[in-house]
């Protein structure tokens, strides 16, 4: 893990700093290596060294998840972190711009260092995945599409969306799942016509699609996987708009390889939806980077310029929604591979009716 460090210490020439203050949790448990958040505190990488700034509720535990990085056992973080600049001889600190605007202060008030805040520094770092990543979404990937076939099997009308979603994240935590990265999204009939619609009281009918939005974590690296199934049959509108949604995303799959940015990967399906006449029914983003956190760079969407590069991995989920009648999203996780890509959801992509 100490290689993470030494790579965000690599860019401080190309960014003009000699030292970076990590707030971020997400940001954080990547750079350490641990696969839980380190609590409170902070992560100050300097030009040779780093060091993890906390209190003592956390000491015993860091001991064991954060082995390798030097701790500071303080109340006092903000403090600690401009003593430790001092001492290093530190002059620009880059600092992460979800710092609230308290903690700015503070530094900007104390700090004899010069202050840059910095966007999506360790970001971009994160989204080229090493072998000990893949291996992690992999398992969560394959767990998860295995939750969904489980989930399937005895899904019927009457059950309750939220009792769907609860009986999925129980299934996903008795199989090896750490827990969801967001709360589970299942959404049925005309509800299924909001795209992140949070599971309600609402009963299963009859005749309705239903949406199942799912992320779940496997030693600190998630998945991110949509379905729309159909109890009975949902209508010949219904199911001639799942097909052409089906048939995008297999385009846009197709295309995933690096080098094509994520405005082309969006506009291959977009343009697709739109000849079949669903275009304005397509109301997001066809994807995005997932890792440590469920939405990490890159960016696919109209008007992204990000480039798809080996060994990222990325959803793929274009969806129509149409008020009072219902909605349908197809998503996987991609892994972007040295020629092309490798889906790593093993899901059923055709109209599953139950």
């Amino acid at each position: 893990m100490t290689s993470r460090i030494e790579q965000l210490q690599a860019t401080f020439a190309s960014l003009s700093i000699d030292a970076f203050l990590v707030s971020s949790p997400s940001d954080q448990r990547y750079l350490t290596g641990t696969s839980v958040e380190a609590g409170d505190g902070y992560l100050l990488v300097l030009a040779h060294s780093a060091v993890f700034v906390t209190d003592a509720r956390y000491e015993a535990e860091l001991a064991v998840t954060m082995p390798t990085v030097p701790k500071t056992i303080t109340r006092d973080y903000l403090q600690a972190v401009n003593a430790a600049l001092e001492g290093a001889g530190a002059t620009v600190l880059g600092i992460e711009d979800s710092l609230t605007v308290v903690e700015y202060e503070w530094l900007d008030e104390h700090l004899m260092t010069d202050i840059v805040p910095m966007t999506g520094v360790v970001g971009a770092l994160r989204q080229i995945k090493d072998a000990t990543e893949l291996m992690a979404i992999r398992q969560a990937t394959r767990l998860t599409s295995q939750g969904l076939a489980a989930l399937l099997a005895v899904l019927k009308p009457g059950m309750t969306e939220r009792g769907a979603a609860q009986w999925l994240e129980r299934w996903m935590q008795d199989h090896g799942s750490t827990g969801p990265s967001f709360g589970t999204i299942v959404a049925s009939g005309e509800r299924s016509a909001w795209p992140h619609g949070q599971a309600s009281d609402k009963q299963l009918k009859m005749g309705e699609l239903v949406t199942i939005d799912c992320g779940f974590y496997v030693d600190g690296y998630t998945s991110d996987v949509t379905r729309t199934v159909a109890l009975g049959d949902p209508g010949r509108e219904l199911t001639a708009a799942y097909q052409a949604v089906q048939q995008a995303q297999e385009l846009i799959r197709a295309a995933v390889r690096p080098g094509v940015t994520g405005d082309e990967l969006d506009r291959i399906g977009r343009d697709y939806l739109t000849e079949c006449g669903y275009g304005s029914a397509f109301l997001h983003g066809t994807g995005h980077g997932i890792g440590v956190d469920i939405h990490e760079g890159p960016n696919i969407g109209r008007g992204w310029p990000d480039v798809m590069q080996a060994n990222e991995v990325i959803t793929v989920e274009p969806g129509v929604y149409f008020t009072g009648k219902g909605g349908i999203r197809i998503e996987d996780d991609l892994l972007v591979t040295e020629t092309g890509n490798e889906c790593l959801t093993t899901t059923p992509r055709n109209l599953i009716i139950l």
